[in-house]
């Protein structure tokens, strides 16, 4: 049994979406960042940097005492090795898959979160941060289209390196940041959108949470510093 902590965030989305994918039997606990529920001392136990996602496999295959696992590459890495599923096992399929995954880990994900903070949800402009996020992420999509060509998928098959990525290029298509001008990233969105698993995982998210995390009342838990409960 997999324990997923999870809040409706693109980082939340990635293992949800995984492990709608690969079938392993889990459970959802929800962890509102909103309230600062990531912040107890009892979340950190289990995630050491007190960020979502996080998981616990309650019966690892070794054998071994109950895993908890943060990071939100780590999760999908664990959880593809867990299911024999989207990550393939030759040594040169592994390797194409994973460094599009730590791209993603390393690159897009961090770029693509501050240029939504800087745009979406700074106090005040910040020309300077907006116009160098904004350059920086059109530089990914870039990478990413150019790798597009040609392949259905990032690294060829469908895998992990698709499922990290994918929940931040949807969440920036509802921020209005679209992919026209990028047409092998526009196809492989509406692909990976028309996905079973990724429907299931959006519609159970969407049952659980459709409000903003970032608001007033959350932004000390959320951008501010906040100290541990």
């Amino acid at each position: 049994m997999i324990e997923l902590f999870f809040w409706t965030t693109p980082n939340g989305m990635k293992p949800l979406i995984m492990l709608e994918e690969t079938g392993l039997d889990h459970t959802i606990q929800l962890v509102n960042i909103s309230r600062g529920e990531h912040l107890s001392q009892s979340f950190r136990r289990i995630s050491a940097n007190q960020k979502i996602p996080a998981i616990v496999d309650h019966a690892p295959l070794d054998g071994n005492t109950a895993i908890p696992i943060f990071e939100s590459g780590a999760i999908l890495q664990y959880l593809a090795e867990r299911s024999g599923s989207l990550l393939p096992q030759t040594p040169s399929g592994r390797a194409q898959v994973l460094q599009w995954l730590y791209w993603q880990m390393a690159g897009l994900g961090p770029t693509l979160g501050q240029f939504m903070h800087f745009s979406v949800y700074a106090s005040e402009p910040v020309p300077y941060a907006q116009g160098r996020f904004s350059q920086e992420k059109e530089r990914l999509f870039g990478v990413l289209n150019g790798q597009l060509a040609g392949r259905d998928f990032i690294a060829g098959d469908y895998s992990i390196a698709d499922v990290a990525v994918y929940p931040w290029i949807r969440r920036l298509e509802r921020e209005g940041s679209h992919l026209e001008g990028h047409c092998n990233l526009n196809r492989w969105y509406q692909t990976v959108s028309d996905r079973p698993a990724v429907k299931r995982a959006y519609a159970r998210a969407d049952d659980i949470n459709t409000t903003p995390s970032i608001t007033t009342a959350s932004r000390r838990f959320l951008i501010g510093s906040a100290a541990a409960a």
